[in-house]
């Protein structure tokens, strides 16, 4: 099977790869068969043991039965954001006459991306960066999109990976998470070859990731002597003899690629393979490599070899414009140097060029001193910059310039580091702004460079994001227009990091040193709501009043106030006080009844949470109309930022417990299971993992679903120590009903106990929000029935003043189920008319059920069958169906 070997080289048999090389083939025929099943190969091992040519061979099976495209990492280039996805899928999108595929359908990047174009354009290169900072799995997601839309219009889809221990970050993370979907989901096979022994750090880890998903992961060995030999006599003739062909095996240890380039020289200098001639073959194996094959380019002549550094130095895919400004010659002169490169087998192709072997290019790029190196680095930089590539391709070689204090080289920086944000890379941004740091910029910059470095780290690790910004705080140059944004940016972190009470102790102690004004009327609304939202306070009544007299005045005239209402109105719901007057005060955080710009979901300048809260609010109140339509809003607005990480799984999680509050058990379910699987991609123990657990257990238990109820929890840790941020619903209350469901009563008491006391001495009494007092009461009716009575008693009271026909109705069904007879009946007959008139099926199914059976009414627990299976309420459909089958057959 041959192996391609570029200029006047020799074609050789591909040998001791049997198991490879039939693996992929069966991986080929699966791929373009009737099945049309993908997969995914990987190739590991030392540099020069016949990755590329195993690669070739796949595009040579591959080659007229389905679309092939390639892509190879570089040394050099490894900081540049999607530089491999981009050779990978540019083809695709930017050939004038793209491939038509049997399914046919558009071919034009913008139809081919849809609503994803402008998430997935900037990574590709294909469209300029937007001014928001894109979601590295928003992009991520649209890269996964764009592949199967590609299949759906090529047909089947060959991608090739060389080099991949040199693919930027951004695209190993993209490959290790489309090597996880469900094998031989799309017609797409993917096959990766690398290098083991330069695989460090995260490559390494995204690597070992690719493998674990691969069908196949082969790590490769070195030729044997007889392997060797059959290459030498395919080379040179039959008549290489066995000594000729041992000394052959015995200098290249092997390495395949080694042994290719020293029989092509034994060929070009007309060497016998004999016996007597095999003490020269060291000497010429030398020159293939390291010190060796450096002095063959110095040999070209000082000019060649300028020309040769100048293209190690700009790495893969060598722009002939840019090496001719680097090397400072002429077009003639650089032509002539490319020519004798060729002729010597380190370069091939013409513009752009290439290294013929990445071990070429790593040599001649090592070879180069250090202080012409870095010098070459900065001219290079500037280079690219001049071409209008812009700042974001000169900064490979702006990292490489040692630090000198220059403002431009920081300003650059930045430059780049806002467009890899932009383009979902922020890894790459942050690189880019530690080297700005490094610099060191000027003292009056250090605060803005410090302020953008944790701004980039924000969407992906909050916790790097806090260290940067106590930073930035604490630099004496900060302005003061930019401190407020800087303590809000922090407040916001260390929420996320699940450090709430953090955050509000940092904005307090902003506030107390801030003069009256806008600045401080925004910080007073960040320490509100972080305060709001942390689930332990030392003073919630006094904090609740201090709101409400700043917010009694307000008449939402800016976002600051707008916000300071949707933050009053959530805290008034939590306190249980009447959700008319609530959905009042939310009424005014609005303009026209929609968000104001500003205040939107993916709005940065005061984040998710007001309109989530607002939208709890009316969820609450139930207004159920309006909090699914806040939800939905949010939902789009996230899907078209492209935030695919924790913003969308909190926005799944916000429409699937509408779905609960309506009663649509089953919508719920799928949405909360969705969040779950969406946050897990984010990282543990999050605080939106503990809303959406909380939720689908919330949910699970009222279909009757316990085992699987439990099972979310124990996955999910749903258990102490709780999240420092509050949770909806109310996880020790939901916890407590879980082990009421599972039989522990006495663990839910405690916990529900618990539950009571902390959210009480808060001041919150919402009995929907926080169901413990109804629970808890049918846990302890037996054992002290005065005690059950008088929890049902404050859960009446609490939901008559909040006043909603769920809160009531829900009250008077605890009531009904301590008491009997006649007066069990009239309360669960009040209850079914106050449900019927809320938005809450699942809990007016609850109350018919109960009142059927109390009641002894054949239609009426019907009717609740009837609606408890619309809801896919199964546990309470069953004991409906037990209910009616218990029932004497009339005579």
């Amino acid at each position: 099977m041959p192996v391609y070997r570029p200029d006047n080289s020799v074609t050789l048999p591909l040998l001791e790869r049997e198991p490879e090389l039939a693996a992929a083939a069966n991986a080929v025929d699966a791929l373009c068969g009737n099945k049309r099943s993908g997969g995914l190969l990987v190739y590991r091992g030392a540099a020069g043991l016949g990755k590329t040519a195993l690669l070739s061979e796949v595009r040579r099976l591959a080659d007229g039965r389905c679309a092939v495209w390639s892509a190879r990492g570089g040394e050099t280039v490894t900081s540049v954001p999607f530089h491999v996805v981009r050779q990978l899928l540019q083809p695709a999108l930017t050939d004038a006459e793209p491939a038509s595929g049997p399914a046919g359908g558009p071919t034009d990047a913008r139809e081919l991306l849809g609503d994803r174009y402008e998430i997935v354009g900037p990574a590709l290169g294909i469209a300029p960066p937007g001014e928001q900072h894109a979601d590295p799995q928003g992009v991520r997601d649209g890269l996964d999109a764009l592949v199967e839309r590609l299949a759906a219009v090529h047909g089947p889809l060959v991608l090739l990976v060389d080099d991949a221990q040199w693919a930027d970050l951004e695209t190993l993370a993209w490959l290790a998470s489309f090597a996880e979907r469900p094998a031989g989901g799309l017609p797409v096979l993917i096959v990766v070859a690398y290098r083991t022994e330069e695989a460090i750090g995260e490559t390494e880890w995204f690597l070992q990731k690719i493998g674990v998903a691969a069908r196949l992961l082969v790590t490769l060995s070195e030729l044997t002597s007889d392997a060797t030999a059959e290459l030498a006599r395919a080379a040179l003739g039959e008549h290489a003899d066995d000594p000729f062909c041992r000394e052959v095996w015995a200098v290249t240890g092997g390495n395949a690629y080694e042994t290719v380039e020293l029989l092509a020289k034994v060929r070009d200098t007309g060497l016998e393979p004999v016996e007597r001639f095999a003490g020269e073959l060291r000497a010429l194996g030398a020159s293939a490599r390291g010190t060796g094959l450096i002095a063959r380019l110095e040999e070209l002549g000082t000019p060649t070899t300028r020309f040769a550094w100048a293209a190690a130095v700009l790495g893969t895919d060598i722009s002939l414009d840019l090496a001719i400004t680097l090397s400072g010659m002429s077009q003639h002169d650089a032509s002539a140097c490319a020519e004798r490169l060729r002729a010597a087998r380190i370069l091939v192709g013409t513009d752009p060029l290439e290294f013929v072997h990445p071990l070429i290019a790593g040599a001649v790029y090592r070879a180069i001193p250090p202080g012409v190196r870095t010098a070459m680095h900065g001219l290079a930089a500037w280079a690219v910059s001049r071409s209008g590539r812009g700042s974001a391709a000169a900064a490979p070689h702006l990292l490489e310039v040692h630090p000198d204090g220059d403002p431009e080289l920081v300003e650059q920086l930045r430059e780049a580091a806002a467009e890899h944000l932009a383009v979902g890379a922020p890894d790459a941004a942050r690189r880019c702004l530690e080297r700005a740091l490094a610099e060191p910029p000027l003292e009056s910059v250090r605060p803005q460079v410090r302020y953008e470095l944790g701004c980039a780290t924000l969407l992906t690790s909050p916790a790097t994001t806090v260290g940067h910004l106590r930073a930035a705080l604490d630099t004496a140059q900060l302005d003061e227009g930019l401190r407020v944004d800087v303590v809000f940016r922090l407040a916001q972190a260390l929420t996320h990091n699940n450090q709430t009470g953090d955050a509000a102790h940092v904005v307090a102690t902003e506030v107390a040193r801030t003069e009256e004004g806008p600045a401080r009327m925004r910080l007073q609304g960040a320490h509100f709501l972080w305060e709001g939202v942390q689930a332990i306070e030392e003073d919630g009544p006094e904090r609740s009043r201090r709101l409400a007299r700043l917010a009694d005045g307000l008449t939402g005239r800016d976002n600051t106030e707008r916000v300071l209402l949707m933050l009053r109105a959530f805290d008034a719901t939590a306190r249980g006080e009447s959700a008319e007057e609530n959905v009042q005060i939310g009424e005014r955080a609005l303009i026209e009844g929609r968000l104001a710009p500003g205040v939107g979901w993916a709005d940065t300048a005061w984040g998710f949470e007001p309109p989530a809260l607002l939208g709890l609010s009316y969820a609450f109140a139930d207004r159920l109309d309006r909090a699914e339509s806040l939800f939905q809003e949010g939902l789009r607005a996230f899907e078209i930022s492209g935030w695919s990480g924790g913003h969308l799984a909190f926005a799944h999680a916000l429409v699937g417990y509408g779905h609960r509050r309506r009663g649509r058990l089953a919508d719920a379910e799928a949405y909360l299971r969705e969040s779950l699987r969406l946050a897990d991609r984010v990282g543990n123990g999050l605080p939106m993992h503990w809303d959406a657990a909380c939720m689908l257990i919330d949910t699970l238990l009222a279909r009757g679903h316990v085992d699987k109820a439990l099972e979310a929890a124990e996955r999910h840790a749903f258990a102490p120590p709780y999240s420092s941020s509050i949770v909806i619903p109310d996880a020790p209350s939901v916890r407590g009903r879980l082990l009421l469901a599972l039989g522990r009563t006495k663990e839910a008491v405690a916990e529900l106990e618990a539950a009571g006391q902390a959210l009480t001495a808060r001041g919150r009494h919402n009995t929907v929000m926080a169901p413990w007092a109804c629970d808890l009461a049918r846990a302890v009716a037996d054992d002290d029935p005065r005690r059950a009575a008088h929890l049902a008693s404050y859960a009446r009271d609490r939901a008559e003043r909040f006043g909603t026909h769920t809160a009531i109705g829900v009250a008077l069904c605890c009531a009904a189920s301590l008491k009997e007879g006649t007066e069990k009946t009239e309360l669960l007959a009040q209850a079914v008319a106050h449900l019927e008139a809320s938005p809450s099926a699942y809990e007016l199914a609850v109350a018919r059920v109960e009142y059927g059976i109390a009641a002894g009414f054949p239609a009426e627990l019907a009717c609740g069958l009837e609606l408890a299976e619309s809801c896919g309420a199964d546990g309470l459909a069953e004991r409906a169906r037990g209910a009616m089958d218990a029932r004497p057959a009339p005579r």
